[in-house]
């Protein structure tokens, strides 16, 4: 291993957290490459549980942890998550490092979100989508400002909030660059170090490819570039040192949000996945929609995202199920669909075919070791492998980091 990416394969929510605990242990450097506290990262370590929201999960593992420069970071909640990190035992200060060009989210940005499109679409609130706004347009604040242009930060409070906001503000500004000043760097040029030092480096995505920008389900999207391709652009590390992409994937699908889904179960069955599988967002606790996995989006997963192997996530939540359903094509206006469609409306009007499995019907949840899972289980798992022509490297049949296999 010299350089991973590890990209979610659906809409988010897909385990990616731990599987970058896991294989942190083999690595020396985990870098988030793109979004903000929008996306929650859940991890349990022998029995405990730790939410992540800005900061990589390799933390636990105290490897070197990076925000790139294509994350908006919010800098009283990243104080706030460092702090809650250390009061657990968990030493951050002296392995994290931010990108001086990330964006930097203020409360403004948190208001518009709160409000207008971002309630529309149902995003999270967190001001993700208008600070990515305001960077497109060249307006924004970077990281480095807060080093080098305070006269140029003065000016743009002050164009933005009353007197009373820009005082309160500034303070917090100048808090946040008093404790992590540091921390501060050119992540782009640290990365070529650590390349150059032949380091073990894993760019961990946020949110999951149906959630891109471009290559998602427009416009119920997030406002950054989820694929592979923005562990590059968000972290200015070349692509000629890319060694493997590992696509993160449910055993079955969920989504977060308004949007298109082909093969939510709005019945019991929905509902049992969800109870099961604990589906409730890391970070808002908002109920998951659930449906069966869906070959249409995984196939596309993997040609956007060059996919060169996979991890299949809670296998384990479909142990009750005596049967079990996977979608291998959309019938879309009396054709049969087999490539994921640009339209969210066309999607919306797709209705998924399936295919059949028989349950195992028993508990794998203890399983550690791949040829001692249930025949039934084996047949999922070889299916998924010959539909997308890549292998399944990593299967995880529970919470606990210990609750993995690696084929």
């Amino acid at each position: 291993m010299s350089a991973i990416i590890i990209v979610g394969a659906q809409w988010g929510d897909e385990g990616k957290g731990k599987i970058v605990d896991y294989l942190a242990k083999k690595a020396e450097v985990v870098v988030r490459y793109q979004g903000g506290g929008n996306a929650g990262h859940t991890v349990v370590v022998n029995g405990k549980k730790t939410v992540f929201h800005l900061i990589p999960s390799g933390i636990l593992n105290q490897k070197i942890c990076v925000l790139g420069n294509g994350m908006v970071i919010n800098p009283q909640a990243l104080i706030k998550e460092i702090k809650a990190l250390e009061e657990a035992g968990t030493r951050v200060r002296k392995y994290l490092f931010i990108s001086d060009r990330a964006h930097l989210i203020l409360p403004h940005h948190i208001v518009e979100d709160s409000s207008g499109l971002g309630k529309k679409l149902g995003t999270t609130g967190q001001g993700i989508g208008p600070c990515y706004r305001q960077k497109i347009a060249r307006e924004g604040i970077r990281v480095a400002d807060l080093v080098f242009e305070w006269p140029k930060i003065k000016s743009y409070l002050k164009s933005k909030y009353s007197p009373r906001e820009y005082r309160q503000i500034t303070a917090d500004l100048k808090k946040f660059l008093k404790i992590l000043k540091k921390n501060i760097i050119d992540v782009s040029l640290k990365l070529a170090n650590f390349d150059q030092k032949r380091r073990k480096i894993i760019f961990e995505g946020a949110q999951g490819t149906l959630l891109d920008i471009d290559h998602g389900t427009y416009p119920f999207v997030t406002s950054s570039s989820a694929t592979a391709g923005g562990a590059l652009t968000g972290s200015g590390f070349g692509p000629t040192q890319i060694k493997e992409v590992i696509g993160v994937a449910k055993a079955y699908t969920t989504r977060v949000g308004e949007g298109p889904f082909p093969t939510e179960l709005k019945n019991s069955l929905g509902l049992k996945l969800r109870e099961k599988g604990g589906e409730y967002g890391a970070t808002t606790g908002r109920p998951r929609r659930c449906g069966w996995l869906d070959m249409v989006i995984l196939r596309y997963a993997c040609r956007v995202n060059g996919l060169t192997s996979l991890a299949i996530t809670k296998l384990d939540i479909l142990d009750d199920f005596p049967q079990i359903k996977v979608c291998d094509a959309y019938a879309y206006q009396g054709k049969i669909l087999t490539d994921f469609p640009a339209s969210s409306q066309v999607l919306e009007r797709c209705r998924p075919l399936y295919k059949k499995f028989t349950g195992w019907k028993k508990d794998i949840s203890q399983i550690r070791k791949e040829r001692l899972l249930p025949g039934p289980t084996k047949s999922y798992l070889n299916f998924i492998e010959k539909s997308l022509k890549i292998p399944i490297k990593i299967i995880s049949v529970g919470q606990d980091r210990k609750q993995t296999i690696l084929v």
